[in-house]
């Protein structure tokens, strides 16, 4: 069994070939596809990185360091990459994520654990 494939090429103007059999239908115009979905601007998402990235080193001073840290350096580094139009908060929540891991760093050896409190 011998599978052939036919390549049609849909020709029109002047040098189309006189001995080729018109098609019995004519061809229905091509439906037009439906306008794409907006797309958000890098920008926004970019800024949006930035602030969560400050806003996670932030909280991470004080609870879930270990979490929280990383996932704002992660975040920085991300609006970064992508251009942000907030700079500054972006370098704010990177430093802000290293703190946090310094601060478990330094709980960890002074007390020994992970979790700390602020009571005696």
């Amino acid at each position: 069994m011998t599978l052939t494939l036919i390549d049609r090429t849909r020709r029109t103007g002047p040098d189309i070939d006189q001995d080729v059999a018109p098609e019995a239908a004519p061809e229905a115009p091509p439906a037009q596809a439906p306008d794409p979905a907006p797309r958000r601007a890098a920008g926004r998402e970019a800024d949006g990185l930035a602030v969560a990235s400050f806003v996670l080193g932030l909280i991470g001073l004080l609870a879930f360091n270990l979490l929280l840290g990383p996932t704002a350096i992660v975040m920085a580094l991300l609006s970064l990459a992508r251009r942000t139009r907030r700079p500054g908060r972006a370098y704010l929540g990177l430093a802000l994520g290293v703190a946090d891991l310094v601060v478990l760093a330094v709980l960890v050896t002074v007390n020994g654990t992970v979790s700390w409190n602020l009571g005696a």
